[in-house]
C-alpha cells in the first residue's frame, strides 16, 4: 500500500497516479492532502517545483468524484484561479491527466482564445474550471456561467493573485461564490501584507509550510555577475556558448527588450524564441512546446514565464534583468531544478539594479555568491529607483513619447561603461 492509499485517495486515482509515474507524495502533498480531504481550508507554502498542483488537485478530484452526477448547465463546481495563461494551461493539463477515465470534465478559460468557443463549452456545465481572472469576469458579465453552486476555490500562486494587479478582480469573483465553500491558497512566497489579505478569503485555515517563504529549491546553484548594462549581452552569449545543447531560460524586464534580445541571439546562431505580452496565445504556446521538445534551446521571456512553466530539463535560468519585485526572482529561478534535478541560476546586476539585488537577498535571507565583478558602490549606481503607482521607476526617463517631463530629475552622467543604455530586456 502506497502513502497515497493511506491518505484516503480512491484506488482508481492512486492507480492513475502510478500510470503517470507518481508513486511517492512530496512533502507539501503529505501535509496538505489529508487536511484538504477533510474539507479544511488550506494555505500551502512550498518552493516551486515541489508538486503544489497535485497537493490541491488530488483532493479536488477526490471530492468531485463523490458528487456522483453531472454538473447542471452553466454551473461550475470547482474553480482554480491562476495569474497567467501559461500557468492556467499547465494546471489544466495536470488536472485532465488526473481525471482520465473518470466522468469529470476539466475546462479552461483564458484570454487570447475565442470567447465564443468558451461560452459554448461552459453551457454544458463544468466540474473543474481553471481560469485567469480577467477572462472569467468577461464570461460572467456575459452570463455564460454561474458560480452560485461552486463548492471549491483554489488560488495558485496566491501571492500574485492577492497583489494589487488582481485584487479587485478577485474581490468581484469572490462575491459571486457561496460563503460556504472550501478555499485553498498555494504559493512559494507570501509576505506579511499578502498573508493578511489571504485571511479574508479563508475560514480557520490550516497553514502548511514545508520551506521558508522565499527560499529557493535546494538543488539550485546561484551566482551573480556585477556588470555594466552594455556588457550584459556579450556575457550572456559567452555563457550560453558553454552549454549550447542544454535548455536555458533568459528573463528580461520588458516586452520590447526581450524581443530585441531574442532576435540578437538568433543572429548569433542560437535556436531561440520569446514569449511576452505582445505575443499571441498561439505564438506563446508554440514557443513553449518547441522549448519542451528541445527544438528551441534558449527561451527569452518576461515574467509571464516566471510561473507555470513546468519543464524538468531546464538547466539554466538567467536573470538578464533583475525583477522589480523580489519575490519574482524566487519564481523565476524555480523554473530550474524541478522534480529533484540540478539547476543553475545566474543573475546579471548593473549599477542601477543594486537596489533590486539587495531586496532579493533580503527576501531570500541569503547571500548570492559573486561570479565576477564587485558590488556597485552607491556612487557608482546609475540612479535610484523612484517609487510610484506602477512600482519602482527610474529617474531621468521620459514619458511614453520619449519626452522629458513629469517633474523627474535629469540623469547623472553614468560612471560605468555603457550603463546609460536602456535595458536590453
Amino acid at each position: 500500500m502506497s502513502d497515497f492509499d493511506m491518505m484516503g485517495l480512491p484506488a482508481k486515482l492512486v492507480a492513475r497516479l502510478a500510470d503517470m509515474g507518481i508513486t511517492d507524495p512530496t512533502p507539501i502533498q503529505k501535509q496538505a492532502i489529508p487536511h484538504a480531504l477533510n474539507g479544511r481550508d488550506v494555505m500551502g507554502l512550498a518552493q516551486t517545483g515541489t508538486g503544489k498542483t497535485a497537493a490541491f488537485g488530488l483532493p479536488l478530484v477526490t471530492r468531485m468524484l463523490e458528487f456522483g452526477k453531472k454538473p447542471e448547465k452553466y454551473t461550475v463546481r470547482g474553480l482554480v484561479l491562476a495569474p497567467t495563461r501559461e500557468l492556467a494551461g499547465q494546471i489544466a493539463q495536470n488536472l485532465r491527466a488526473m481525471c482520465e477515465n473518470t466522468p469529470l470534465k476539466v475546462g479552461m478559460v483564458v484570454g487570447g482564445q475565442s470567447i465564443n468557443a468558451q461560452i459554448s463549452r461552459l453551457e454544458r456545465g463544468t466540474d473543474l474550471l481553471v481560469a485567469t481572472p480577467g477572462r472569467l469576469i468577461d464570461l460572467m458579465d456575459r452570463r455564460a456561467l454561474t458560480l452560485e453552486t461552486c463548492s471549491f476555490l483554489v488560488l495558485d500562486e496566491a501571492d500574485q493573485m492577492l497583489d494589487l494587479g488582481f485584487i479587485h478582480a478577485l474581490r468581484k469573483i469572490a462575491a459571486m461564490l457561496p460563503k460556504e465553500r472550501q478555499t485553498m491558497l498555494f504559493s512559494a512566497t507570501m509576505n506579511k501584507q499578502m498573508n493578511e489579505i489571504a485571511q479574508s478569503y479563508l475560514d480557520r485555515p490550516i497553514r502548511v509550510e514545508v520551506s521558508p517563504p522565499g527560499k529557493a529549491a535546494d538543488k539550485v546553484t546561484q551566482e551573480v555577475h556585477f556588470i555594466a548594462k552594455a556588457e550584459k549581452t556579450n556575457l550572456l552569449i559567452e555563457l550560453l556558448n558553454k552549454h549550447k545543447d542544454e535548455r536555458a531560460l533568459v528573463f528580461g524586464r520588458t516586452k520590447h527588450g526581450s524581443e530585441k534580445l531574442m532576435k540578437l541571439l538568433e543572429k548569433r546562431g542560437f535556436s531561440t524564441a520569446s514569449i511576452h505580452g505582445n505575443k499571441s496565445q498561439g505564438q506563446r504556446d508554440r514557443a513553449i512546446t518547441a522549448f519542451k521538445a528541445g527544438d528551441i534551446k534558449v527561451l527569452v521571456a518576461t515574467d509571464v514565464a516566471a510561473r507555470g512553466l513546468d519543464i524538468p530539463d531546464v538547466k539554466h535560468v538567467y536573470n538578464f534583468d533583475l525583477p522589480n519585485v523580489p519575490d519574482n526572482y524566487v519564481h523565476r529561478i524555480g523554473r530550474t531544478a524541478r522534480a529533484g534535478k540540478d539547476g543553475a541560476a545566474i543573475a546579471f546586476c548593473a549599477p542601477d539594479e543594486m537596489g533590486e539585488f539587495k531586496a532579493i537577498q533580503k527576501t531570500m535571507g541569503t547571500t548570492i555568491p559573486v561570479a565576477s565583478g564587485r558590488p556597485w558602490a552607491p556612487s557608482e549606481e546609475e540612479s535610484k529607483p523612484k517609487q510610484g503607482r506602477g512600482g519602482p521607476r527610474r529617474h531621468g526617463g521620459g514619458n511614453a513619447a520619449g519626452k522629458p517631463g513629469g517633474g523627474q530629475r535629469r540623469r547623472r552622467p553614468n560612471r560605468s561603461k555603457g550603463g546609460g543604455q536602456k535595458s536590453a530586456a
